[in-house]
């Protein structure tokens, strides 16, 4: 085994590759990588399942034309026209990305899987253990399995699959049923439904996106129950496969029932890779979830090591990775009293589901039970002049403001561009501005959705 120091050892590329800047040119640098360089968000996440939410958001547009009095005729899709394009663009990346990196003097790549053996020392997997002054922990995580035999491991052949594994099929089975009751299931739950997937969404609890705020989670559970795919409060206590076809033993409020599908989607959570890195033997503590303890720097509790995105972070965003790989690179050439704080105040994420589902802050919920004293005001798409034109009957935006300042504490919309419609709120919550600043401070374009955020703004009142 051969033996080798550097100065600064990042592992994983994801969030962690964009670590290293001009300011670093002097450091001996390693980066270990187990799998594809660029990480969850451009090879199995963010970037790859977005491409596919637009093609079944223009048929879920479509659909939405015959209430407008236009008609398209039955949407056609050619999956692995569709699977290609995606893969075509993203598949050219992750080399690209290595070739560059082994490019720099600099820099050393090693491809393994890393392992901690001591205090700074790591096995790269690679034959070659090394050490280094610093090390920063980006290995992100990995989808959750289901403890169920025969659902307990991916299985591309029998049709198991997680979101890794999902966007690659071959062909686009006649049924699917999705497991699990969060993001990467509501998103998925939309692409293969609208891709005419006969798709059965299975949740095991009450509603559908339980962590966000009860107005949206309610709202989004109802329009997919009234569809007839949603089944609340059932879960999976047996599997078995034959020719082909998953049989799926299920326990719910009417007792024991039975599915069957093609091909199965587990999309229960994700788990961070501490354990694969068997951080401990380096002296880093963990969360009870798996998850690198770090303090508002990013330092875990070994010297010199410090750790960001899923691997740590209760958010596992890629936004908020990337704002963490920022402060970072700062802080591991900086001195201690210069050391940069993460900001995570205001941290929004959104759902590409149908529909959008964008949030950030707390929920109302949360504020009653910490007693604070708020403003709220629901408004809906449909009372603005292009909702008129959209004819939207469901969406809503909900802002929530502190009563005293009214500055705004969060935000929770459902709805057609969702992600794009929150903007404002986070920018104006970040920056501190009250909502009567942003609400009369400005121009807002009319008719135009943004006249949803001015309403909601100009409407606040305590809650009923």
């Amino acid at each position: 085994m051969q033996s080798r120091h550097h100065d600064l050892v990042i592992i994983g590329t994801g969030s962690g590759n964009s670590v290293i800047g001009p300011e670093h040119d002097g450091l001996d640098i390693a980066i270990i990588e187990k799998d594809l360089f660029g990480g969850t968000c451009l090879n199995v996440g963010c970037i790859p399942t977005k491409m596919f939410v637009y093609p079944a958001d223009v048929i879920s547009a479509a659909e939405h034309a015959r209430e407008l009095g236009v008609s398209m005729g039955e949407p056609s899709v050619d999956w692995p026209a569709i699977r290609d394009r995606v893969f075509g663009r993203i598949d050219q990346i992750p080399p690209a990305g290595e070739a560059y990196r082994n490019s720099l003097e600099h820099v050393t790549v090693y491809k393994g899987t890393a392992r901690f053996v001591g205090e700074r020392t790591i096995d790269t997997g690679t034959g070659v253990t090394i050490t280094a002054d610093q090390i920063v922990l980006a290995a992100g995580g990995r989808p959750r399995m289901l403890p169920v035999p025969g659902l307990d491991a991916v299985d591309v052949e029998r049709g198991v699959h997680t979101s890794d594994t999902v966007m690659r099929l071959d062909e686009l089975p006649p049924r699917m049923v999705i497991i699990g009751g969060g993001f990467i299931a509501a998103e998925f739950a939309h692409v293969f439904s609208a891709f005419g997937v006969d798709v059965t969404w299975l949740q095991r609890g009450p509603r559908a996106l339980g962590k966000a705020d009860e107005s949206v989670s309610r709202a989004f559970t109802d329009r997919w129950v009234a569809n007839g795919q949603l089944v609340l409060d059932t879960q999976v206590s047996a599997a078995s496969y034959d020719d082909g076809v998953w049989t799926l033993t299920t326990k719910g409020p009417d007792g024991e029932g039975s599915l069957q599908a093609e091909a199965v989607l587990i999309a229960i959570g994700r788990v961070p890779n501490s354990d694969l890195l068997e951080a401990p033997v380096g002296g880093i503590a963990l969360h009870d979830d798996g998850r690198v303890r770090v303090d508002e720097y990013g330092r875990t509790s070994a010297p010199g090591v410090w750790a960001l995105g899923d691997i740590s972070s209760e958010k596992q965003l890629k936004h908020v990775a990337n704002h963490e790989a920022r402060v970072i690179a700062h802080n591991v050439v900086a001195a201690e009293a210069d050391l940069h704080k993460y900001d995570h105040r205001f941290v929004p994420y959104a759902v590409f589901g149908s529909p959008q589902i964008a949030s950030f802050g707390p929920t109302e919920a949360e504020l009653r039970a910490a007693g604070v004293d708020y403003l709220v005001k629901v408004q809906k798409y449909g009372d603005i002049a292009y909702g008129w034109a959209m004819e939207d009957a469901t969406g809503f935006c909900k802002v929530l403001a502190d009563a005293g300042t009214q500055k705004i504490l969060g935000a929770h919309v459902y709805g057609y561009q969702a992600s794009v419609v929150i903007q404002p709120l986070i920018q104006a919550a970040a920056f501190g501005q009250s909502a009567l600043d942003v609400a009369r401070g400005q121009y807002w374009i009319h008719p135009a959705l943004p006249e949803l955020i001015e309403n909601a703004l100009l409407g606040l009142e305590p809650p009923q």
